[in-house]
Protein backbone atom coordinates (compact mmCIF):
# COMPACT_ATOMS: atom_id res chain seq x y z
CA UNK A 1 0.00 0.00 0.00
CA UNK A 2 1.47 3.42 -1.06
CA UNK A 3 1.93 5.84 2.27
CA UNK A 4 -0.32 9.21 2.27
CA UNK A 5 1.62 11.78 0.49
CA UNK A 6 2.09 14.87 2.71
CA UNK A 7 1.63 18.69 1.71
CA UNK A 8 4.22 21.79 2.38
CA UNK A 9 2.78 24.79 2.99
CA UNK A 10 5.57 27.59 3.07
CA UNK A 11 3.08 30.47 4.44
CA UNK A 12 3.20 33.62 6.93
CA UNK A 13 3.33 35.55 3.53
CA UNK A 14 0.64 36.92 5.38
CA UNK A 15 -0.29 34.40 7.93
CA UNK A 16 -3.52 36.08 7.29
CA UNK A 17 -3.94 33.99 3.78
CA UNK A 18 -1.93 31.07 5.28
CA UNK A 19 -4.69 30.49 7.81
CA UNK A 20 -6.76 30.26 4.71
CA UNK A 21 -4.64 28.02 2.86
CA UNK A 22 -4.85 25.84 5.96
CA UNK A 23 -8.52 25.95 6.34
CA UNK A 24 -9.22 24.84 2.50
CA UNK A 25 -6.89 21.80 2.59
CA UNK A 26 -8.89 20.93 5.36
CA UNK A 27 -11.97 21.77 4.14
CA UNK A 28 -11.74 20.08 1.12
CA UNK A 29 -10.11 16.53 1.99
CA UNK A 30 -12.84 16.09 4.60
CA UNK A 31 -15.36 17.04 1.30
CA UNK A 32 -13.25 14.33 -0.53
CA UNK A 33 -13.12 11.82 2.03
CA UNK A 34 -15.83 12.44 4.53
CA UNK A 35 -16.07 11.17 8.50
CA UNK A 36 -12.98 12.89 10.20
CA UNK A 37 -10.31 13.01 7.50
CA UNK A 38 -8.09 16.46 7.21
CA UNK A 39 -4.91 16.86 5.48
CA UNK A 40 -1.55 15.37 5.93
CA UNK A 41 0.53 18.44 5.89
CA UNK A 42 3.31 20.78 7.00
CA UNK A 43 3.18 24.01 7.59
CA UNK A 44 6.42 26.49 7.59
CA UNK A 45 5.39 30.04 8.17
CA UNK A 46 8.10 33.03 8.27
CA UNK A 47 8.53 36.52 9.42
CA UNK A 48 7.06 38.65 6.72
CA UNK A 49 8.05 41.59 7.83
CA UNK A 50 11.43 40.31 7.06
CA UNK A 51 10.32 39.29 3.70
CA UNK A 52 8.43 42.57 3.11
CA UNK A 53 11.78 44.38 4.04
CA UNK A 54 13.60 42.25 1.26
CA UNK A 55 10.97 43.21 -0.95
CA UNK A 56 10.67 47.37 -0.75
CA UNK A 57 14.48 47.06 -1.10
CA UNK A 58 14.88 45.00 -4.19
CA UNK A 59 16.44 42.29 -2.41
CA UNK A 60 14.65 39.54 -4.36
CA UNK A 61 17.52 36.91 -4.55
CA UNK A 62 18.44 37.07 -0.92
CA UNK A 63 14.61 36.80 0.21
CA UNK A 64 14.45 34.04 -2.50
CA UNK A 65 17.12 32.11 -0.58
CA UNK A 66 15.41 32.45 3.03
CA UNK A 67 12.51 30.98 0.95
CA UNK A 68 14.52 28.06 -0.42
CA UNK A 69 16.00 27.35 2.97
CA UNK A 70 12.04 26.97 4.30
CA UNK A 71 11.61 24.80 1.63
CA UNK A 72 14.47 22.60 2.40
CA UNK A 73 13.14 21.66 5.46
CA UNK A 74 9.61 21.04 4.94
CA UNK A 75 11.62 18.35 2.25
CA UNK A 76 13.33 17.17 5.22
CA UNK A 77 10.33 16.86 7.27
CA UNK A 78 8.29 14.94 5.31
CA UNK A 79 6.92 17.00 2.61
CA UNK A 80 5.89 15.55 -0.98
CA UNK A 81 4.57 18.64 -2.56
CA UNK A 82 5.10 22.37 -1.82
CA UNK A 83 3.03 25.34 -2.37
CA UNK A 84 4.61 29.10 -1.60
CA UNK A 85 1.82 30.72 -0.06
CA UNK A 86 1.83 34.04 -1.64
CA UNK A 87 1.51 34.87 -5.16
CA UNK A 88 4.14 38.10 -5.15
CA UNK A 89 6.69 35.01 -3.84
CA UNK A 90 6.51 33.19 -6.72
CA UNK A 91 9.05 36.03 -8.70
CA UNK A 92 11.38 33.68 -6.67
CA UNK A 93 9.88 30.30 -7.48
CA UNK A 94 12.37 28.61 -9.72
CA UNK A 95 15.17 29.78 -7.26
CA UNK A 96 12.69 27.87 -4.31
CA UNK A 97 12.44 24.96 -6.93
CA UNK A 98 16.00 24.49 -7.18
CA UNK A 99 16.61 24.13 -4.04
CA UNK A 100 14.63 21.02 -3.33
CA UNK A 101 13.69 17.65 -5.11
CA UNK A 102 10.14 17.57 -4.52
CA UNK A 103 7.69 19.55 -6.68
CA UNK A 104 6.47 23.19 -6.05
CA UNK A 105 3.17 23.62 -8.02
CA UNK A 106 3.21 26.90 -9.07
CA UNK A 107 0.17 28.88 -8.92
CA UNK A 108 0.22 30.71 -12.79
CA UNK A 109 -0.13 27.19 -14.20
CA UNK A 110 -2.64 26.35 -11.93
CA UNK A 111 -4.81 30.08 -12.56
CA UNK A 112 -3.89 29.68 -16.22
CA UNK A 113 -5.25 25.88 -16.37
CA UNK A 114 -8.59 27.29 -14.64
CA UNK A 115 -8.89 29.87 -16.59
CA UNK A 116 -8.88 27.99 -19.66
CA UNK A 117 -10.64 25.65 -18.70
CA UNK A 118 -13.56 28.31 -18.27
CA UNK A 119 -13.31 29.39 -21.66
CA UNK A 120 -11.59 32.83 -20.96
CA UNK A 121 -8.91 33.97 -22.80
CA UNK A 122 -8.29 37.58 -21.59
CA UNK A 123 -8.20 38.06 -17.64
CA UNK A 124 -7.46 41.25 -15.24
CA UNK A 125 -5.06 40.84 -12.49
CA UNK A 126 -5.58 41.92 -9.44
CA UNK A 127 -2.36 41.62 -6.70
CA UNK A 128 0.43 43.67 -5.18
CA UNK A 129 1.95 46.34 -7.46
CA UNK A 130 4.99 43.30 -7.49
CA UNK A 131 2.25 41.18 -8.94
CA UNK A 132 0.78 43.84 -11.30
CA UNK A 133 3.99 45.77 -12.52
CA UNK A 134 6.63 43.11 -12.90
CA UNK A 135 6.95 40.58 -15.83
CA UNK A 136 6.93 37.57 -13.62
CA UNK A 137 3.54 36.44 -13.19
CA UNK A 138 1.65 38.36 -16.44
CA UNK A 139 4.76 36.48 -18.29
CA UNK A 140 3.28 32.80 -16.73
CA UNK A 141 0.14 33.55 -17.54
CA UNK A 142 0.62 34.61 -20.82
CA UNK A 143 2.79 30.96 -21.50
CA UNK A 144 -0.18 29.33 -20.19
CA UNK A 145 -2.16 31.09 -23.16
CA UNK A 146 -3.88 34.19 -21.41
CA UNK A 147 -3.84 37.38 -21.95
CA UNK A 148 -3.40 40.05 -19.35
CA UNK A 149 -4.80 43.30 -18.12
CA UNK A 150 -3.90 45.62 -14.91
CA UNK A 151 -5.29 48.20 -13.56
CA UNK A 152 -4.41 51.69 -14.28
CA UNK A 153 -1.50 53.65 -11.90
CA UNK A 154 -4.09 54.83 -9.63
CA UNK A 155 -6.25 51.55 -9.13
CA UNK A 156 -2.91 49.70 -8.85
CA UNK A 157 -2.04 52.03 -6.26
CA UNK A 158 -5.43 51.29 -4.12
CA UNK A 159 -4.96 47.58 -4.42
CA UNK A 160 -1.10 47.45 -3.11
CA UNK A 161 -2.32 49.73 0.10
CA UNK A 162 -5.43 47.89 0.53
CA UNK A 163 -3.12 44.54 0.74
CA UNK A 164 -0.65 45.69 3.15
CA UNK A 165 -2.17 48.45 5.08
CA UNK A 166 -5.50 46.30 5.52
CA UNK A 167 -5.76 42.62 4.59
CA UNK A 168 -2.31 41.62 5.88
CA UNK A 169 -3.30 42.97 9.14
CA UNK A 170 -7.05 41.75 9.21
CA UNK A 171 -8.74 44.39 8.52
CA UNK A 172 -11.47 44.34 6.03
CA UNK A 173 -13.57 47.53 5.14
CA UNK A 174 -16.69 47.76 3.03
CA UNK A 175 -15.26 50.80 1.49
CA UNK A 176 -12.51 49.06 0.09
CA UNK A 177 -15.01 46.13 -0.77
CA UNK A 178 -16.58 48.93 -3.24
CA UNK A 179 -13.64 50.41 -4.30
CA UNK A 180 -12.64 46.85 -5.49
CA UNK A 181 -15.68 46.28 -7.03
CA UNK A 182 -15.63 49.08 -9.02
CA UNK A 183 -12.37 48.67 -10.75
CA UNK A 184 -12.79 45.47 -11.12
CA UNK A 185 -16.22 46.81 -13.46
CA UNK A 186 -13.39 49.27 -15.21
CA UNK A 187 -11.03 45.92 -16.26
CA UNK A 188 -13.81 44.29 -17.66
CA UNK A 189 -14.93 47.59 -19.26
CA UNK A 190 -11.32 47.29 -20.78
CA UNK A 191 -11.85 43.91 -22.28
CA UNK A 192 -11.73 41.69 -19.07
CA UNK A 193 -13.41 38.53 -19.82
CA UNK A 194 -12.48 37.21 -15.99
CA UNK A 195 -10.29 38.58 -13.07
CA UNK A 196 -7.90 36.90 -11.46
CA UNK A 197 -7.25 37.77 -7.70
CA UNK A 198 -3.58 37.47 -7.81
CA UNK A 199 -2.83 38.05 -4.32
CA UNK A 200 -3.67 35.72 -1.98
CA UNK A 201 -5.28 38.08 0.49
CA UNK A 202 -7.68 39.79 -1.96
CA UNK A 203 -9.87 36.58 -1.48
CA UNK A 204 -10.66 38.04 2.13
CA UNK A 205 -12.15 41.26 0.96
CA UNK A 206 -13.93 39.96 -2.37
CA UNK A 207 -15.04 36.97 -4.31
CA UNK A 208 -17.54 35.99 -7.45
CA UNK A 209 -20.38 37.80 -6.14
CA UNK A 210 -18.23 40.95 -6.04
CA UNK A 211 -17.75 40.81 -10.00
CA UNK A 212 -20.04 40.65 -13.36
CA UNK A 213 -17.55 38.79 -14.59
CA UNK A 214 -16.27 35.04 -13.65
CA UNK A 215 -13.43 35.57 -10.80
CA UNK A 216 -10.41 32.89 -10.41
CA UNK A 217 -9.46 32.33 -6.47
CA UNK A 218 -5.91 31.58 -7.03
CA UNK A 219 -5.93 30.65 -3.13
CA UNK A 220 -8.57 28.45 -3.63
CA UNK A 221 -7.52 26.85 -7.03
CA UNK A 222 -3.81 26.23 -5.71
CA UNK A 223 -5.06 24.36 -2.74
CA UNK A 224 -7.66 21.96 -5.56
CA UNK A 225 -4.71 21.32 -7.82
CA UNK A 226 -2.09 20.43 -4.38
CA UNK A 227 -4.73 18.28 -3.43
CA UNK A 228 -5.54 16.27 -6.73
CA UNK A 229 -1.38 15.45 -6.51
CA UNK A 230 -1.25 14.08 -3.25
CA UNK A 231 -4.61 11.95 -2.75
CA UNK A 232 -3.92 10.83 -6.01
CA UNK A 233 -1.50 8.41 -4.71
Amino acid sequence: MTAPRTLGLLGGMSWESSAEYYRLANVLVRERLGGLHSARLLLASVDFAEIEALQVSDRWDEAGERLAEVARSLELGGADVLLLCTNTMHLVAEQVQTAVDVPLLHICDVTAAAVRARGVRQVGLLGTAFTMERSFYRERLEAGGLSVLVPEVDDRALVHRVIYEELCLGIVREESRDAFRALIERLVTRGAEGVVLGCTEIELLVGQADSSVPVFPTTRLHVEAALELVLST
